[in-house]
């Protein structure tokens, strides 16, 4: 009895050690496309095109189920038309972006996740002519995605985002309308797991 004690002590310390090894780090890169709602009340039809973009996150778990992820990419440059096709100008935005997630387990052969948080956009490099637009944005962000381990290690990733981005435009300084990018985020990529 007492040798069957200790085994079950030291097999629950290796079971300690294991899981202090494992690391709550994982770090994706994806390419994604980004699909603007592309919605505005000053009567101008504003959008702005749609592209193909980098994208990289950082997730950190809290748990086994439960996630942080800071979603980032490099500073995106957009045309900015009116519904007629006219050009107003470019633009660029960058949206960092921190969900929390809950990840389903006990799924065999892929691991499904859902995600919420908020983003804050940062307007620059804005040349519209006689119009311009607010520095910043905060908006919601909506999360669905799946991981399918390759090993231990590396998973592929598929993650669907709505990211609700808007700002006031103005016309020689007086507003003028909103307009609300709202795009939509499909990504696929590969994930590494410390």
């Amino acid at each position: 009895m007492k040798k069957r004690l200790i085994a079950a002590a030291a097999l629950a310390m290796l079971s300690v050690q294991v899981m202090a090894q494992e690391s709550p780090w994982l770090v994706r890169a994806r390419a994604v496309h980004l699909g603007s709602a592309n919605t505005d009340t000053t009567g101008l039809g504003l959008n702005i095109n749609n592209k193909d973009i980098p994208e990289v996150d950082i997730s950190y778990f809290i748990s086994p189920n439960v996630a942080a992820e800071l979603i980032l990419t490099v500073p995106q440059k957009h045309t900015l038309k009116t519904g007629t096709g006219a050009v107003v100008g470019t633009l660029k935005h960058l949206p960092p972006t921190l969900t929390l997630q809950y990840h389903f387990t006990g799924v065999s052969g892929f691991k499904p996740y859902v995600g919420a948080g908020v983003n804050f956009t940062q307007f620059s490099g804005v040349e519209l002519g006689t119009y311009s637009v607010g520095k910043t944005s905060t908006g919601g962000a909506l999360q669905l995605g799946v991981d399918f381990p390759i090993d231990k290690k590396w998973s592929f990733n598929i993650d669907v985002k709505k990211v609700y981005i808007g700002t006031t435009v103005y016309a020689s300084g007086v507003a003028a309308g909103q307009f609300k990018v709202d795009p939509l985020l499909v990504g696929a990529g590969l994930g590494y797991r410390f």
